[in-house]
């Protein structure tokens, strides 16, 4: 099923969630644990996420050599065997760096012959002190270029004419944000950026975390505005550790509500901070699906024990 086409059904929310691969070396078995955790909930879709390939220099006899690294590789392979295991549809995220156009199209081939009917697509945040811009030609800088040529290979037109091509039928989701990138100069510039992602060929949109329900409001309204009409989808993330709070605001530039703050520095044990994070974010879910949301998209980071909390809360408001 395409995502959109669960979107139409015009039911309660349905609920999707976000894993990251095993680091490398890692058995598969060890992100099935967590998944399973969460079937009871009913997802209909998985997203799996991709990652920015960083480098280090190793001397190798009088040589230097740049080596690749990805501790978190394998997205396609994940997506696939979740789609066998569970029959549930896999979300394979796309990324700026690793592939060009032509690399990109042999893989969107490769998804259609696994029957993958949903891609996310992001840049991909730089890797500190190891992001190289990569300006060779055909080579991708932008989200946007990667939802051009996928929305370009649904319309049949590849990268070299073909007649009677075998045009694709992907779903495209694209990233937003309701505090603005980080790297956006303003808001306003931001939502432009989002704009063209939409005209490009985005079929919906899932946010970046937050924690108040006003930044959600608000980003949609303006989206909508500047005529942004494909569906925006709030992305959550359970929170339930003082020192996961702490480092949020660092790794993701957004704001941590008072009332959040509050709750973690009055509880006095690691019981009392699970209990708070989670009243919160059940809170928060329930604000978000009286506004009429979509669905809800989760960011389980690869653990399934708060984001089962959270779920059990809210699962009489979503779809079974």
């Amino acid at each position: 099923m395409k995502l959109t086409e669960a979107l139409n059904l015009k039911q309660k929310p349905f609920l999707s969630i976000e894993i990251i691969p095993p680091r490398k070396g890692s058995k598969l078995e060890n992100i099935f644990l967590p998944i399973e955790k969460l079937l009871p909930f009913n997802p209909l879709f998985i997203n799996v996420t991709n990652h920015q390939t960083s480098f280090t220099f190793q001397e190798v006899g009088n040589e230097i050599h740049k080596i690749p690294h990805n501790k978190h590789a394998g997205t396609v392979g994940l997506a696939s065997a979740i789609k066998q295991r569970y029959n549930i549809e896999p979300v394979p995220h796309l990324i700026c760096s690793g592939s060009n156009r032509f690399q990109l199209e042999n893989l969107l081939i490769d998804f259609q012959f696994l029957n993958f009917q949903n891609l996310f697509v992001v840049r991909g945040d730089p890797v500190p002190n190891n992001y190289v811009s990569n300006p060779e030609q055909d080579n991708f800088s932008y989200a946007s270029e990667i939802v051009k040529q996928i929305s370009d290979m649904n319309k049949g037109i590849f990268t070299y004419p073909i007649e009677s091509a075998n045009a694709s039928d992907f779903c495209i989701g694209v990233a937003g944000y309701p505090e603005k990138h980080f790297e956006a100069m303003n808001m306003e510039k931001d939502l432009q950026s989002l704009k063209y992602k939409v005209d490009q060929g985005a079929d919906y949109i899932i946010t970046q975390i937050f924690f108040n329900f006003d930044y959600y409001r608000r980003f949609v309204e303006k989206a909508r505005k500047i005529g942004i009409t494909i569906p925006i989808i709030p992305g959550i993330k359970p929170v339930i550790r003082r020192k996961s709070l702490q480092r949020i605001p660092r790794d993701f530039y957004i704001d941590i509500p008072q009332e959040l703050v509050a709750a973690f520095e009055q509880a006095r044990t690691e019981k009392e901070e699970f209990l708070a994070g989670t009243h919160y974010m059940t809170s928060l879910v329930e604000k978000l699906i009286d506004y009429g949301v979509p669905a809800i998209h989760l960011f389980t980071m690869g653990k399934g024990r708060s984001a089962k909390a959270l779920l059990e809360n809210i699962k009489g408001f979503l779809r079974q």
